[in-house]
């Protein structure tokens, strides 16, 4: 059957594959690069971002290659508002953001499918690595590249309408084919990082937007041991940039254990108080039928991270999740995405944690 479809090209060599993918398939399709500044100067420059002008530049130069319609969408407020102010707010709450899993949620398969279907296209179609078969959601085979954990935000409804032809190829094999179709992007870098953040420095971008304020880094027992300037730039697991001036008194290196945006606090202790048997999810996703109790799946608690087994069980309106095993430095704000080998189940964003087990 042949769909209207919408390919969002963002300049990589991924999402052009995919487009050519899915003309190949015999699919009426129409690209669309997302424009997500309104100064794309100020975002990733070269090949490190995906909104940059030179990437609008790329995506055209493959819809021209591939032989398809080509438009620039500028997405740019609802990116601001969705993406860059909920990332600054998370992290003014003591949260740690996964901003392409939120772009994901909130522009890819939020504003742009809504547009996509209210100008009566039936799918978009992107170069994630993951499969859809028969509505379910699995990893893509490439298990370096897969990228279900950033999809699984997607509501059924959303992945009725969504397409991603890579599941089934590697990262090396799309590159070969890019060079066979004659994409000038074939051996273009990945993007990496955070796109809107011009020259990576994440604590220097959060303290320009938060400004600084300074509190105190305490060790579990509550003693001062340093300053921050912003407990904003912290995150749980953190080892390296504590500023702290003096050793623990074992002499083993100091982890970030908590954050408090109530009282300014950045707590510190030894690597082994990061163990986690327990997480609190909120506003859980399902992706398979909602269980009535105790679930035995995997979860993943970060992306690209290990994968644990563990019980999830519906607890109210959120998630509780059983570690059979401790996980560590989990961070409030990720997603908890919940797996049954390669199908993935459903998701939660990590509200709480506990270090007992219950």
């Amino acid at each position: 059957m042949t769909l209207r479809v919408l390919a969002a090209m963002s300049g990589g060599v991924d999402s052009a594959v995919a487009a050519a993918r899915a003309v190949e398939a015999g699919h009426d399709v129409t690209g669309v690069h997302m424009a997500l500044s309104s100064n794309p100067r100020s975002y990733r420059t070269g090949a490190r971002g995906c909104c940059t002008l030179e990437d609008s530049r790329d995506a055209r130069r493959a819809a021209d290659v591939i032989g398809i319609p080509f438009y620039v969408w500028d997405l740019a407020e609802r990116f601001d508002r969705d993406v860059v102010q909920d990332f600054v707010d998370e992290y003014a709450a003591g949260r740690t953001p996964n901003p392409c899993l939120r772009c994901n949620e909130k522009i890819k398969f939020a504003a742009l499918l809504d547009k996509a279907l209210a100008l009566g296209f039936d799918a978009v179609c992107t170069g994630h690595y993951a499969r859809l078969e028969g509505g379910v959601l699995r990893r893509g085979v490439d298990e370096a590249k897969d990228q279900s954990y950033v999809l699984a935000v997607c509501t059924p409804e959303q992945l009725e309408h969504a397409m991603f032809p890579l599941g089934d190829t590697t990262k090396a094999e799309i590159r070969r084919e890019a060079e066979r179709r004659g994409l000038q992007v074939a051996d273009k870098p990945d993007s990496h990082d955070i796109c809107f953040i011009a020259d990576g420095d994440t604590r220097a971008f959060l303290a320009e937007r938060l400004g600084t304020a300074p509190g105190p880094i305490v060790d579990v027992s509550g003693e001062v041991v340093g300053e921050h300037q912003g407990a904003y730039a912290y995150t749980v697991g953190q080892r390296r940039g504590l500023r702290i001036g003096r050793p623990a008194p074992d002499g083993k290196p100091r982890y970030v254990l908590d954050i408090s945006p109530v009282t300014n606090t950045v707590t510190v202790g030894p690597r082994e108080a990061l163990d986690v048997h327990e997480i609190v999810g909120e506003r859980p996703v399902w992706l398979s039928p909602r269980p009535d109790g105790p679930l035995e799946c995997q979860v993943q608690l970060r992306a690209h991270g290990e994968v644990y087994d563990c019980t999830a069980e519906p607890d109210g309106d959120g998630l509780r999740i059983r570690l059979r095993s401790p996980a560590r430095g989990v961070a409030k704000g990720q997603a908890a995405v919940l797996y049954d080998g390669d199908r993935v189940l459903g998701s939660a964003t990590i509200g709480e944690t506990s270090r007992v087990p219950v």
